[in-house]
């Protein structure tokens, strides 16, 4: 009797332990309507062990997690148990499963919660709280932007909340810019209205089911929550889902493929005479409706005969207009002619498909023809003599050579004219050693700086050069002329800095110095030596005269 009474005090004395020694789950709640928050809580007693919820983000939305720690003393044992409270918010209607979760070397067990569709707010109820959702187009085309707009219309006011909108399966959806506050009058009562916009591209054909938007905030409370001491409720409301029927690219559309609502092209600067060897500005723009810079084709370069073409990066600027997108796209070209007359410049074209008529279009700008002069560029050829008679077809040749003037050489003289040469030249070259070999001791001094007698050399180039060089030269020109623009002539670019008094000059130096050997953007040099040295190079008060250098250069130029 007694073994008996023992074995019963010891298997209550192990039965509480047992039950704690379990890790579980439980929801506070087991129905909840879309747009509302549950709280799941785990508990556990393993030690610094925490709850694995990667199987819950499939159907909910982890909103919150928070943590508690308690400790027990059971027959001399301290026990010490964690309880994790996740305030999740499903994501769709219906009977949602809540996974086994792994805590440490433990699961929980699985459970369940029904999601219904009617919202559960109060405000909502009687119309004083609704969102709406609106497309641009509910029969897009695959890979077409699609503007959405989310409306949260309130008539009490709120707190704080939340409105977003869920992505959907086979479509990429963006948010695009902030919430946009207004108001509005709905029979008779006025909103306060908040939209939030939404850049939505269907991935695939056919239909597209768009989620109801969400929102979740809290309402101000009236005097009745004052006088039971709460001061706001809880205002959880889900909009109707919305469904698209997506369209598939049509056999015969225009590629690349760009479904848009209007494109258009036009000229916003042309020039109206041009110089030879000078730049001149042609700016297109481009007009997209219904897209975005990242779906936009790079616009074609117009191919010049006669001119070089030098394109600017494209500058973007994106907006909403009624809740669809659009972008301007402009595009500056520099254009330098060779030669003078009418330059004939050919009109770009983008292909693109009318979402509207579901035809493929074209757009085209006109053909240009600018008149161009003889400038302080490039020379051009000179045009043939007007009274100049045409070679005849059976005239014989001579062995005449005519010269300018009407003078003609025998063309038995020109070997022995090009002997002479050659024999001129060798004396040259003789000449040359013997007086290098001659003056081999004497101290180096630069004779590209200083005259035959012994006075400063004058600067090479002008702000003249500078210019043309700038519109149509090369870097290596721009470092030339720039050095032959100073007296005495620079060697390099650090010889011509050290000399300059402007900082902004010296800058504009720095950034040629990237352009040509660190990857900077030769553009950006070019307009900030243009602007530096609009009004000529600053120089430096220094004596005119040359110093010899101690030690021969390290890179002879």
């Amino acid at each position: 009797m007694k073994a008996r009474v023992w074995l019963l005090l010891c298997l209550l004395l192990a039965w509480p332990l047992s039950s704690l020694a379990a890790t579980r789950a439980w929801l506070e709640q087991t129905e909840v309507s879309l747009g509302q928050a549950v709280t799941l809580n785990v508990e556990t007693d393993a030690v610094s062990a925490t709850p694995d919820l990667t199987p819950l983000m499939r159907d909910f939305e982890v909103e919150g997690q928070s943590d508690s720690r308690s400790v027990q003393l059971v027959n001399g044992r301290v026990s010490s148990r964690t309880t994790f409270a996740l305030t999740l918010r499903p994501r769709r209607t219906g009977t949602l499963a809540i996974p086994a979760l792994q805590v440490g070397a433990e699961r929980t067990v699985p459970l369940v919660l029904e999601v219904a569709a009617t919202p559960t707010a109060s405000a909502a109820s009687n119309g004083l709280v609704f969102v709406e959702t609106e497309v641009d187009d509910g029969n897009p085309y695959v890979q077409q932007s699609v503007g959405v707009t989310v409306r949260l219309s309130y008539a009490t006011p709120l707190v704080s909340g939340q409105l977003d909108l869920d992505p959907p399966d086979g479509a990429l959806l963006q948010r695009v810019g902030e919430i946009v506050q207004s108001s509005r009058e709905i029979n008779g009562r006025r909103y306060n209205t908040a939209e939030r916009r939404f850049l939505l591209v269907p991935e695939r054909s056919g239909p597209l089911t768009l989620p109801g938007a969400r929102f979740s905030g809290r309402g101000a409370g009236g005097w009745m929550d004052d006088l039971l001491g709460g001061n706001s409720r809880e205002v959880n409301i889900t909009g109707t889902p919305r469904t698209l029927q997506v369209r598939p690219q049509p056999a015969n559309a225009p590629q690349p493929w760009l479904p848009v609502r209007d494109l258009r092209l036009r000229y916003t600067a042309v020039p109206d005479q041009m110089r030879t060897g000078e730049a001149a500005t042609l700016t297109i723009e481009t007009t997209v409706i219904g897209a975005t810079q990242a779906q936009l084709p790079e616009l074609p370069a117009p191919v010049v005969p006669g001119a070089q073409v030098f394109a600017e990066p494209p500058q973007y600027d994106e907006s909403f207009a009624g809740g669809t997108p659009q972008v301007k796209l402009t595009r500056r070209y520099s254009l330098v002619p060779s030669q003078a007359g009418t330059l004939a410049v050919p009109g770009v074209a983008m292909a693109w498909w009318d979402v509207r008529t579901g035809t493929g279009k074209r757009a085209t700008l006109s053909d240009l023809s600018i008149p161009v002069v003889a400038g302080s560029g490039q020379a051009s050829r000179p045009p043939a003599p007007a009274d100049a008679a045409p070679a005849s077809p059976g005239a014989k040749d001579d062995g005449v050579i005519a010269l300018a003037g009407g003078r003609q050489v025998p063309a038995q003289l020109w070997p022995w004219l090009a002997a002479g040469f050659a024999l001129l030249w060798l004396v040259t070259l003789v000449w040359g050693l013997s007086r290098r070999q001659g003056g081999a001791g004497v101290s180096r001094a630069r004779p590209s700086l200083t005259d035959s007698h012994g006075t400063v050399a004058s600067a090479t180039h002008t702000a003249a050069d500078l210019k043309r060089v700038l519109d149509a030269g090369d870097l290596d020109d721009i470092e030339t002329v720039l050095c032959g623009m100073a007296r005495p002539l620079a060697t390099d670019l650090d010889d011509l800095q050290r000399r300059l008094a402007s900082a902004a000059q010296r800058a504009a130096l720095d950034l040629l110095r990237r352009a040509r050997w660190a990857g900077g953007d030769p553009a950006q040099a070019r307009l900030a030596l243009r602007e530096a040295f609009r009004g000529g190079p600053h120089w430096h008060a220094m004596d005119a005269g040359v110093t010899d250098e101690p030690l021969p250069p390290l890179y002879p130029r």
